[in-house]
């Protein structure tokens, strides 16, 4: 890291497969550091802009139940929304192959489920996730149509919900695989767009915070 220091940054921004990387990395180096994904493990800013796309649409984060679904044993997106939106009140709902829910779920504060029927009961929020085929390792994939038919969002899945209950997705869209394309551009029940527009103003926010306060952190 003596080189990154040579060049005397003040903020580093860090993707990267590693789990924990960002914290190995900020206690070597004297910038200040921004985590955008550690391998499995989280993705601070990516939970941050989900958070500010929902208060735009409720305001009140504690009477909201939001299910989140799909590859939760590889998501740092899952991992991230379930410590910020569980934080903020809201109650959470899990539903994944049995496969992809990872033991640690029972030390969150979350409800588990293999079912969407079942888990997608009187939820204001359904939040889908990719399928991560980079993290699936030595692992069978299951066969996309397949797991479409039993885990993929559509129009009669989604009437398991809230009736006016929106959809979400991080990105980038397996289209036709964890969500059906036409869910996923509708305006009238899609907050994906929105996504996208906040992550900008969430960035950018979370970049002007660290600089201007950069000598209060350091300390």
């Amino acid at each position: 890291m003596t080189t990154i220091n040579s060049m005397n940054p003040d903020v580093l921004i860090v993707r990267h497969p590693e789990d924990g990387i960002s914290k190995k990395i900020s206690e070597t180096v004297d910038a200040s550091v921004i985590n955008a994904g550690d391998g499995s493990h989280e993705h601070p800013t990516q939970a941050l802009l989900d958070a500010l796309t929902i208060k735009n649409k409720f305001e009140n984060f504690s009477k909201l139940k939001i299910a989140i679904c799909g590859d939760i044993l590889h998501s740092r997106v899952a991992r991230s929304n379930i410590i910020i939106l569980s934080k903020l009140g809201s109650k959470i709902n899990v539903i994944g192959p049995k496969e992809w829910l990872p033991k640690s779920l029972n030390i969150l504060p979350v409800n588990v489920y293999t079912e969407m029927k079942k888990g997608l009961q009187n939820c204001d929020i359904v939040m889908m996730l990719r399928i991560q085929k980079e993290r699936i390792v030595g692992k069978i994939m299951p066969n996309q149509k397949t797991y479409f038919k039993k885990y993929g969002l559509d129009y009669n899945k989604l009437k398991y919900a809230k009736k006016n209950a929106f959809v979400m997705h991080p990105g980038p869209m397996n289209r036709g695989v964890e969500i059906d394309s036409k869910l996923a551009d509708d305006v009238t029940r899609s907050l994906i767009q929105e996504q996208v527009a906040m992550g900008v103003a969430v960035r950018m926010a979370c970049l002007d915070l660290i600089i201007k306060n950069r000598d209060d952190f350091s300390k």
